[in-house]
């Protein structure tokens, strides 16, 4: 059974303990059976309620509750107060534990923690308040660890080993038996699995799991990250048997069962460099002079079934993981870049949304369902925008991704026009409705055979790209709309609204390059931040102000729970485009067949589990990703360490200002201590560094010149040192 199972399994265990106590501690002077408590907290799955039963019987005997009559639980009464929460460990080795729904988090000195490390969910109570000290609390339990494996550098002695991890926020080291070395050799990097932490030692026990290679080397520091994030980056052998025995073969009796489009004009349009193609559109003019659009997914669902090993690893790792240098698929690749992949003038099996369009892009009919399609043709999202902005039917061997020139049809050209045309009306229609468009720039390497960073450009969203997304956009859209208003479980993407105080710790910053929000309501908020991303592009303080108003807004979700889309203007959205790289497209898919065929609704508290999982592994993913470009950076940076570059001061903290070079986006910090010309002071509301004696100041948004002072591919430290400011 994998670890991410055992997880999952665990966090729903503690998600319970909350909602017991959480019932128990809110009406502490009555008692509650079992019924009334899952009453409260919604859970009626038969699973559940065992698993509820269970619990309250693992904390009676734990003595943490009281069982005052026959199957009636109460709270203990408490000397002390306890809360459950999560460990934010500082820099200073203290932490606070972050607890939901409590307004200020509880400070644990480094002597309280009694073991937690960064993430863990712990049970914490808070100390009686001595005089002339501020409240404080201690750990009294880790409930679960957030971490169980780190990556570091190994320490051999002669008679043990330690293993330095990477990870700054990991305080102590950890013990390795050398029988538990796995032939690690001192200085190697590796990924070490924690064992116990007995009570009198100082360092917790592990055992090397994997020797990563030496530090440095490209494939290590790449392994490594995936690592961190308990990220896999090759597949089981059995699960690769398991797909490569897969029957994925076409046959008639399937074709049958389905809406056969294979003779309807198809196309596909990705990233010239993309391998699998799970999206694919198709274009028909009505007898009525109305459209026949079809957005058609790769029909991963017909493959990847419930109960397989190949379900088990695609709901474990639940997203492709897109690094600087190589795809981690979410599936093995006779699945995602064969049987899944629509590729031009082959049948293959999808599920489709297909809408009949007006010329004024209003939906008239919809429909959804399984089908069979052929692509006639494969385009590169330059070959797209070539035709868009001549209209013509030829495509130059410049950015032909055939090798040479060739023609396409009068119909296709006809096709990508009309679907470029009404893909604007749409957009418009969102824009005027509210929607935010983040078009942010994505820093992309031009990479040699032996993955050294040759240069650096910036992928740029053209109508070719807006033209696939808001048809993806539409599709994702309305399969929402028709299960929500259905009011049946299903799989949502959410996005809140944006916290106040962080518009208006926004609106401080661009203020200083001569922008502003109105924060009246949501409409002047989206109106004027659309505004501020179009005033800002091609800027010096573009990425700078496009960072920071993405890290405004909530973080989008998958949930059960549906509250709409804010960023986007929606109501209702869901995932459904992209089921070869995301677990909950392939939900998604399975939840509406299952209501097309009359199904009844399945659990809410298993999916919104699933949901849980899928956010969470995200997260991950897209932590590795950034991890990723940032260690290319500091490689390119590397060979230019003699050279001046203009920057923007992208953050300031109490150590030092980040410094965000213009013309490549490399960033890397400018540590205080190396500027010897005053004495500097970390000015938290004014975002700056304030020099005691002569008063300079260096300010979030200021221009600098800066010259790479030591790069560190280990660490993933980029140091400069400041020339001075632009005058």
């Amino acid at each position: 059974m994998s670890k991410k199972k055992k997880r999952s399994r665990s966090q729903r265990k503690n998600e319970l303990t909350k909602g017991i106590f959480t019932v128990l501690e809110k009406e502490p002077s009555k008692s509650f059976n079992y019924k009334q408590i899952a009453a409260k907290l919604g859970v009626t799955d038969t699973q559940d309620r065992n698993e509820l039963i269970k619990r309250l019987g693992e904390l009676r005997a734990s003595d943490r509750i009281v069982e005052e009559e026959k199957g009636k639980y109460k709270k203990k009464p408490s000397l002390h107060t306890y809360f459950t929460g999560k460990v934010d460990l500082t820099s200073s080795g203290n932490a606070y534990i972050v607890v939901e729904d409590m307004e200020d988090d509880i400070f644990v000195p480094h002597n309280g923690l009694n073991r937690a490390l960064h993430g863990d969910t712990v049970e914490v109570f808070i100390k009686p308040k001595r005089k002339g000290k501020k409240q404080e609390g201690e750990i009294s339990n880790i409930l679960e660890r957030k971490k169980t494996s780190y990556v570091g550098i190994v320490d051999k002695q002669k008679t043990f080993a330690f293993v330095r991890p990477s990870d700054s926020r990991m305080y102590t080291d950890i013990f390795i038996p050398l029988d538990k070395l796995k032939k690690a050799n001192d200085g190697d990097k590796v990924l070490v699995n924690l064992g116990d932490w007995p009570s009198d030692a100082d360092s917790p026990y592990g055992e090397v799991v994997e020797v990563l290679g030496r530090p440095g080397e490209h494939d290590t520091e790449i392994h490594s990250i995936l690592a961190e994030y308990g990220l896999p980056y090759e597949f089981p052998y059995e699960v690769e048997q398991f797909a490569k025995t897969l029957d994925t073969s076409i046959k008639a009796s399937e074709i049958a069962k389905r809406r056969d489009m294979r003779d309807v004009l198809t196309f596909t349009i990705d990233p010239k460099d993309a391998k699998d193609f799970d999206d694919a559109l198709s274009f028909q003019k009505l007898e009525n002079g109305n459209y026949g659009i079809g957005i058609h997914i790769a029909d991963v669902s017909h493959y990847v079934q419930s109960g397989t090993i190949l379900e088990d690893e695609a709901y474990d790792r639940a997203t492709s993981v897109y690094l600087v240098d190589r795809v981690v698929p979410m599936l093995p690749e006779v699945l995602s870049n064969m049987a899944c992949s629509l590729r031009p003038n082959e049948e293959k099996y999808t599920f489709s949304a297909v809408f009949e369009m007006d010329d004024k892009a209003r939906l008239v009919n919809q429909w959804f369902g399984r089908t069979a399609i052929n692509s006639n043709e494969r385009f590169s999202y330059e070959e797209a925008q070539h035709i868009i902005e001549t209209g013509e039917d030829s495509i130059p061997e410049a950015i032909s991704i055939r090798g040479k020139a060739y023609s396409v049809s009068a119909d296709i050209v006809e096709a990508i026009l009309t679907f470029d045309r009404l893909a604007k009306i749409m957009r418009q229609a969102r824009m005027d409705a509210g929607a935010i468009s983040f078009d942010k720039i994505e820093v992309k390497f031009n990479l040699s055979e032996d993955n050294v960073p040759l240069g650096v450009y910036f992928k740029e969203a053209k109508e070719a790209n807006k033209l696939i997304e808001e048809f993806m956009l539409l599709a994702n859209r309305k399969v929402a709309e028709y299960i929500g208003k259905k009011k049946k479980t299903f799989v949502y993407r959410v996005h809140d609204k944006p916290d106040d105080e962080k518009l208006m710790a926004l609106n401080g910053v661009i203020s200083r390059f001569g922008h502003s929000i109105d924060l009246k309501d949501r409409k002047t908020i989206n109106k004027s931040l659309n505004q501020l991303l179009e005033d800002v592009k091609g800027k010096k303080e573009q990425n700078l102000v496009d960072t920071l108003a993405i890290r405004s807004m909530s973080k989008a979700i998958y949930t059960t729970e549906n509250i709409g889309h804010y960023g986007l203007g929606f109501d209702y959205y869901t995932h459904f485009t992209s089921p070869i790289r995301r677990y909950p497209d392939v939900m998604v898919h399975r939840l509406l067949q299952h209501y097309l065929d009359g199904e009844k609704q399945p659990s809410a508290v298993l999916y919104e589990e699933k949901c849980k999982h899928s956010s969470d592994m995200e997260m991950l993913a897209a932590n590795a990703e950034r991890d990723s470009v940032k260690y290319m950076q500091i490689k390119f940076m590397e060979d230019h360490k003699d050279q001046e570059f203009l920057g923007v001061i992208s953050g300031v903290t109490e150590w030092g200002i980040y410094v965000e070079i213009i013309e490549n986006k490399c960033e890397g910090m400018v540590r205080i201590r190396d500027i010897k010309d005053d004495y500097y002071v970390f000015d938290e509301r004014q975002y700056a560094i304030i020099g005691e004696r002569r008063k300079r100041v260096y300010q979030l948004g200021d221009e600098v010149y800066v010259m790479v002072k030591d790069t560190d591919l280990v660490k993933r430290h980029l140091d400069f040192s400041l020339i001075g400011k632009k005058e």
